[in-house]
C-alpha cells in the first residue's frame, strides 16, 4: 500500500464520500434495515481511517477496508445493546432478592451503590463479587446469572439476608466495591480522546460513584486514595494523544495539557488520607500518579521517590505488573541493565505472558543497550498483544526505528 499523509488520506476519504457513500450504507444496512446505525458505524470508519490510512498507507480498495471496519462497529453496537437487554433481567433479580425496605430506608445515596454494597456481601466469595456489582459490564449476562443464582444459595444458607448493609456494615464491604469502581473507570479510560461514548460515560460513572462514596465515608483514607488516584489519570487524557492523534508516552507528555484544577483536587484528597495514618493499595496507586504529576511545577520526575513507592506497593500487592512498572521505574533511576536484570526475574511469571506493557517495557530497556534482536523480538510480541490502533502504531515506528536485521 502506498504510505499516505493527513492531505493524501482527507482526499482519499473525501473520494470515497463522493463516490461510493450511499452504496456502502446500503451494503451495511441490507440485512438490518438500521440506516441510523450505518451511518454511524461508517462514521467512525471514517475516523478510523484518517489515523490508519496514515501510518499505514491508503489500501488499494479503500472501500472494502472502509466496509469491513464499519461492519465490525455494527456488530459491536449490536451485541451491545444485546448484552444490555439481556442485563436488565439480571439486575430485575438482584433488585427481588434485595429486602424492599432496606433499599427505601438506606441511607446510600444512589440505586446503584445501594446494589453494589449489597452485592459485596461478605458470604458471596471475592471472585465474585465483582462481576456481580459490575453486570454487564465483565460478564456475560447468562454468566452472572448463574454466579448470582449461586452466590444468592451460598448466602441462604449462611442464614444472612440479602439486603442494603447498615452503615456500620460498609467497610467490610467497601474493598470490593472500591474495586467495582475503578474496574469501571479504567474500562472508560481507555478511550483517551472520549469518541466512544459507551465508554467515556464508563470514565464518568467511575468518577461519581467514587466521590458518593467519599461523601459517605469521608473518614475512608482508600476511597480518597481511589477518587484522587481517577482524578489523576483523567487528568492527563488530552495529553495522551498529539494533534495528529498518535499515541503519547506519559514521559513525554505536554503537562501543559494536564487539567491542573483536577490534579490540584487529586492532591488535596490524598493529602486527607494520608494524615489517616493507613496504607492502602489506592493510596499508593495516587500517590505514584502524584509524583509524576510533580513533573508539572518542576519540569523533572522524581525517579527514587517513584521507586520507592512501587517497593511499598509491590511488598502489599505482590503482583506481577507492579513488579513490571518497578523494573521500568529502577531502570530510569539506575540503567536500562539493571531494570532488565528485574524484568529477567519475571520471565517464567505466566501472569505475563500476554501482558503487553511487559514486552514494551523488555523491548525499550533491550534497545538502550544495544540489544536490537531481542528489542526487535519483544517489539513484535507487544505489537501483537496491543488493541488500541495508536499505541500499536506507536510500537511499531519504535520498532522500525531500530533498522532492519
Amino acid at each position: 500500500m502506498p504510505r499516505g499523509d493527513d492531505a493524501d488520506t482527507r482526499r482519499a476519504i473525501e473520494a470515497v464520500v463522493r463516490r461510493s457513500y450511499g452504496k456502502l450504507i446500503a451494503f451495511l444496512a441490507a440485512r438490518t434495515r438500521d440506516i441510523a446505525g450505518a451511518e454511524d458505524a461508517l462514521a467512525d470508519a471514517f475516523a478510523t481511517a484518517l489515523n490508519d490510512w496514515v501510518e499505514h498507507g491508503i489500501p488499494t480498495t479503500p472501500e472494502a477496508w472502509l466496509l469491513t471496519v464499519a461492519r465490525r462497529r455494527m456488530i459491536d453496537a449490536a451485541r451491545r445493546r444485546h448484552t444490555a437487554a439481556e442485563g436488565v433481567p439480571t439486575l430485575e433479580l438482584i433488585a427481588d432478592e434485595i429486602d424492599e425496605a432496606s433499599m427505601h430506608d438506606s441511607e446510600l445515596p444512589d440505586d446503584r451503590l445501594r446494589l453494589m454494597f449489597a452485592c459485596a456481601h461478605p458470604a458471596i466469595d471475592a471472585s465474585v463479587r465483582a462481576p456481580l456489582m459490575l453486570q454487564t459490564i465483565l460478564v456475560a449476562p447468562s454468566t452472572m446469572g448463574q454466579r448470582l443464582v449461586r452466590a444468592k444459595t451460598k448466602i441462604r444458607q449462611a442464614g444472612v439476608p440479602f439486603r442494603v448493609p447498615e452503615r456500620d456494615e460498609l467497610p467490610e464491604r467497601l474493598d470490593a466495591v472500591l474495586d467495582a469502581i475503578y474496574a469501571t473507570f479504567a474500562e472508560g479510560w481507555v478511550d483517551p480522546t472520549g469518541t466512544q461514548t459507551r465508554r467515556r460515560n464508563l470514565a464518568d460513572e467511575g468518577l461519581w460513584l467514587g466521590r458518593l462514596v467519599v461523601e459517605l465515608l469521608p473518614d475512608s483514607a482508600e476511597a480518597l486514595g481511589l477518587l484522587s488516584l481517577m482524578l489523576h489519570a483523567e487528568a492527563r487524557r488530552a495529553a495522551r494523544r498529539d494533534g495528529r492523534g498518535d499515541y503519547v508516552p506519559l514521559a513525554d507528555q505536554d503537562t501543559s495539557r494536564w487539567d491542573g484544577a483536577m490534579i490540584d483536587e487529586a492532591e488535596q484528597l490524598l493529602l486527607r488520607a494520608s494524615g489517616m495514618r493507613t496504607i492502602g493499595r489506592f493510596q499508593l496507586e495516587a500517590a505514584l500518579q502524584s509524583a509524576h504529576a510533580a513533573r508539572r511545577l518542576t519540569g523533572v520526575t522524581d525517579w527514587s521517590a517513584i521507586v520507592k513507592l512501587y517497593d511499598t506497593l509491590l511488598a502489599l500487592t505482590q503482583s506481577p505488573v507492579v513488579a513490571v512498572n518497578r523494573a521500568v521505574a529502577v531502570a530510569e533511576r539506575d540503567d536500562a541493565e539493571a531494570g532488565l536484570r528485574i524484568l529477567d526475574l519475571l520471565t517464567d511469571d505466566a501472569r505475563l505472558a500476554d501482558y503487553q506493557p511487559y514486552w514494551a517495557a523488555r523491548a525499550s530497556l533491550e534497545k538502550r543497550i544495544g540489544r536490537l534482536d531481542a528489542a526487535r523480538s519483544a517489539y513484535e510480541r507487544a505489537i501483537g498483544l496491543e488493541s488500541d490502533p495508536a499505541v500499536r502504531a506507536f510500537l511499531q515506528r519504535e520498532q522500525q526505528a531500530l533498522g532492519v536485521a
